[in-house]
This record gives structure tokens, C-alpha cells and sequence, in this order.
């Protein structure tokens, strides 16, 4: 069980980049983490409980949740962080890529999000956050992406239909829409390209992110936002 007060959070897509850094982050402000992903490590820090599996899955939805309410008591905060990013020409996506994307970025939001809403439900609050993407609000003509806009688009609105279902419960919901930001998931090779998609001139630190997503963390009057960190790119070119 967690300690007297101690609040939970559980992060999808945990094992590295945006998602490790944050379980460092709500570990830092003495959370205890509920952290998936398919391929994560035990973790050493009793307060870390790790758990494989593919978040597209039900079933592992259902696992991470009641591992945390079986191994801490409680979930104050679920991070959607898990997210499938393919780029190509519309006509060439693939069933397989319709797919793999739709699993993870709306599948793997829909359980468990409601598993865990029914547990703030009962505790009479918590805060739900979406990872998704301004490519969602602000289509770019160099990255063919309709994919990641019909998934993360999705979800910006799914976030604030939550935030206003329940606003009077005490559970807030927001989104955190990224720009293009230096992850495993690109290559080195492309980053000078990267760079430029932004009209800042470079791409997104995941410390960006993290400080975004504690923001919101620590906001409890702000509820229904999608906050770009994306660089100027919902802004203009």
C-alpha cells in the first residue's frame, strides 16, 4: 500500500524517453508510480511497480490498474503517454498500420481510462492526461501524418468531453499536444529535418514535456486544455 497521503500515478509507454522521464518526475513529487510498457524492467524503487504488456490489449489495461489499486490502494493520475507515430502518403497506409496505431493511441487510451476513472470516482477526484500531438489542430504539408491526426485529434477531443463530463466530480482532464521531440523513436540523421518543422528552429527536449505535464499536475483549476509545447507550429509558419 502506498503511505498515508501518498498519491499514484499510473504512465503508459514508461520504459524509456518521455514516459521514463516522467515516472522520474512524479517520483520527484513523492508519487508512487504504476509504470507499463511492453518491454519495461522491474524497477528497484519500492514506490515503482512495473508492468509488461501491450497497452492496445484489455487485458493489460486491466492489469496495470489493479496493480495499482492491489499494490498502492489508489490512482490519482493516469498519464496516456503510449503512442504509435506512423508518417506516410494517405494511400499507403496499411491495414496493419491502421491497426497498430488505432490500438495503441485510442484502444490503448479507451480501457484504461475508464478503469481508472471509476477508481477516482471513488476517491472523489484525480487527473487524467493525453499525450497527443499539434499535428491534430495544425496539419503540416511535410509530414504526411492522417493517422496520427485522426488518433490524436481523437483524443483532444476526448479530453475535454472528459474534463466537462466531470468537472463537478472533482477528476480533470487534460492533453499535452507535442511537437517533434529528440526520443529514441528519431533517428539522429533526421534531426536537422526535425529541426526545422518547428518555427523555433529546433526540436522539443522531453524535459519540455515533463515540465508541461507538472504543470498541469499542479494546476487545479485548469481542466479541458490541450496545451501545445510544440515549438510555434500551432501558432503559424
Amino acid at each position: 500500500m502506498s503511505t498515508p497521503g501518498q498519491k499514484v500515478a499510473v504512465i503508459t509507454g514508461a520504459s524509456e524517453g518521455i514516459g521514463g522521464a516522467l515516472v522520474t518526475a512524479y517520483r520527484k513529487l513523492g508519487y508512487a508510480v504504476v509504470a507499463t510498457s511492453r518491454s519495461i524492467p522491474e524497477s528497484r524503487d519500492p514506490e515503482v511497480v512495473a508492468v509488461q504488456g501491450d497497452i492496445a490489449d484489455r487485458a493489460t489495461a486491466e492489469r496495470v490498474i489493479a496493480t495499482g489499486i492491489e499494490r498502492f490502494g489508489r490512482v490519482d493520475t493516469l498519464v496516456n503517454n503510449a503512442g504509435i507515430f506512423v508518417a506516410k502518403p494517405f494511400t499507403e497506409y496499411t491495414e496493419d498500420d491502421y491497426d497498430a496505431v488505432l490500438g495503441v493511441n485510442v484502444d490503448g487510451f479507451f480501457r484504461i481510462t475508464q478503469l481508472a476513472v471509476e477508481h477516482m470516482l471513488e476517491q472523489g477526484g484525480g487527473h487524467i492526461v493525453q499525450i497527443t500531438s499539434s499535428l491534430g489542430d495544425q496539419p503540416d504539408s511535410n509530414v504526411t501524418s492522417v493517422l496520427a491526426s485522426l488518433t490524436k485529434g481523437g483524443l483532444q477531443s476526448a479530453t475535454k468531453a472528459l474534463a466537462i463530463e466531470y468537472a463537478t466530480r472533482g477528476i480533470r482532464s487534460n492533453a499535452v499536444a507535442l511537437g517533434t521531440i529528440k526520443t529514441p523513436m528519431h533517428p539522429e540523421e533526421h534531426h536537422e529535418f526535425l529541426a526545422a518543422l518547428h518555427p523555433v528552429g529546433r526540436m522539443g527536449e522531453v524535459s519540455d514535456i515533463v515540465d508541461a505535464v507538472i504543470y498541469l499536475e499542479n494546476a487545479p483549476f485548469v481542466t479541458g486544455v490541450v496545451l501545445p509545447v510544440d515549438g510555434g507550429q500551432t501558432a503559424g509558419r
